[in-house]
């Protein structure tokens, strides 16, 4: 990736701070840099004592870690998030309508606009769910959209996250953090507040419950697979925060026709469940027969109306890489309008020509697994060496139906504090969006992802990335 410019977010090419960084790079200049370095190792402190670790599945002896924090904000303008936000909204809009469409009438396969089999041949697509239709008719409850900049106003969508889409936790953890160490930052600058995201996903949650709800409120549980997924600080968490409760299957039975979970008074039914358990486990009478991670019987609670299952199960397809390339088709589909947010130009391998033309070009691209995440399986050609390479090819030929390519592309920079001062780094964008029968909520920022390592465009935190705080600047 040697040559190529990359879009500096703070200072532009005269070294000057842009607008949204103005008022920072004002307050970094009389600020000490010996004492930023010991914050930004206190900020590590902190984290350790309250617990904020993720899982590394695989690697022995490294199975809880830090996430590694980044002092240094990444700061959005007030108008550029607007265009986001509108962009974002219209992304979500269709997918949820995509996903009624293909497991009800499927009018998109109708009017050719998608390969029957790109669904049909999708494990993604759950055959189970075919005529059932969600209280209120929402798919994508919670859904993290990945943006990458290359640009002044220049984004592209990386990827949908609509499964069960993580790292909201960091996000307001890293938020609190900053609060707590650079609150004078805070009464400088306008940054809009996140704190309310919690309160939010309770809200949006409730107001999907299902129609036969009848009470003052409620009763809304996070299923987690325990304390063993990578992910299990966050279903705590997040279940604190929102005064719900968290439960494992074995909390779980099925009594009366309703979930109900066990308590000290006996079984209480329950109206929403943010399951953090894949479709695939999370019914062992309908999917995996030796899952226990699920609950018996759920599907047909679900199925009958007295549930609603956030994400609805199925949504994973909406995920899935080989469709992200039908995106701007699938959003005009469904919207009549053109897609306001541009997808990354994508490859299908399953295609002899798109294969050929990978194969020749595997030193310049970014190659993933179409149903990958968490930056494995996945090669980055200009930073990969001849045997990587050698064993990648081999690997697209066996399978090509697994794989789609993508061009790398030229990824923003924001800096990072080193010992050295501040450096670049590459960074991604996960915006958490709330989708309910009434209203679609997008948080005001979301979970910036940031390579540690100079040069490398890896962002994930299983690969060594690491996150920042991200501000989005009030009118």
């Amino acid at each position: 990736m040697t040559g190529i410019e990359f879009f500096d977010e703070m200072l532009d090419s005269a070294g000057m701070a842009r607008r949204p960084y103005s008022d920072y790079a004002e307050w970094f200049a009389g600020e000490d840099p010996k004492s930023l370095i010991k914050t930004s190792t206190e900020a590590e402190t902190f984290f350790r004592r309250i617990g904020i670790t993720f899982n590394v599945y695989g690697q022995k002896g490294a199975d809880e870690r830090l996430i590694p924090f980044d002092i240094v904000p990444r700061i959005i303008a007030a108008q550029e998030w607007r265009q986001l936000e509108r962009g974002i909204e219209q992304r979500v809009r269709a997918i949820n309508a995509f996903l009624s469409d293909i497991y009800n009438r499927q009018e998109i396969l109708k009017a050719g606009r998608l390969p029957r089999e790109i669904i049909t041949n999708n494990a993604a697509f759950l055959p189970q769910m075919i005529g059932v239709s969600p209280p209120g008719g929402v798919y994508t409850h919670i859904v993290g959209t990945d943006l990458v900049r290359t640009g002044e106003n220049q984004f592209y969508v990386l990827e949908d996250n609509c499964r069960t889409p993580s790292g909201v936790s960091y996000m307001l953890e890293n938020r609190e953090t900053m609060l707590q160490m650079f609150p004078d930052l805070f009464s400088k600058m306008r940054v809009r507040p996140v704190s309310n995201y919690p309160m939010e996903l309770r809200r949006s949650l409730s107001e999907s419950a299902p129609p036969g709800f009848t009470g003052s409120k409620p009763c809304l549980a996070v299923l987690t697979p325990g304390i063993h997924n990578s992910a299990y600080f966050e279903h705590s968490f997040l279940a604190d925060q929102m005064g719900a409760e968290l439960v494992e299957a074995s909390d779980l039975r099925i009594v009366d026709g309703r979930v109900a979970m066990r308590t000290i008074r006996g079984y209480k039914p329950i109206d929403v469940i943010y399951r953090r358990v894949d479709d695939d486990y999370l019914d062992p009478l309908n999917f995996n027969p030796e899952s226990l991670l699920g609950v018996p019987g759920i599907m047909d609670v679900y199925r009958a109306g007295n549930i609603t299952i956030a994400n609805a199960p199925g949504t994973g397809i909406a995920d899935d890489k080989a469709l992200y390339s039908y995106m701007p088709d699938i959003v005009q589909f469904y919207t009549g309008e053109k897609a306001i947010l541009q997808n990354v130009p994508t490859w299908r391998c399953s295609e002899p020509d798109s294969l050929a033309y990978v194969l020749d070009h595997l030193p310049e691209l970014v190659v993933k697994e179409v149903h990958g995440s968490g930056g494995y399986g996945m090669l980055v050609g200009p930073a990969a060496s001849k045997k990587e390479l050698a064993a990648f090819e081999a690997k697209l030929r066996a399978k090509p139906d697994n794989y789609i390519a993508q061009p790398t592309l030229a990824l923003s920079t924001v800096p990072i504090m080193t010992k050295s001062g501040l450096a670049p780094r590459h960074v991604d964008l996960r915006p958490f969006v709330l989708v309910s029968p009434k209203s679609i909520y997008i948080t005001a920022g979301g979970l910036t992802r940031v390579a540690l390592k100079e040069g490398s465009l890896v962002v994930n935190s299983s690969q060594g990335g690491g996150t920042k705080d991200t501000w989005v600047l009030g009118d």
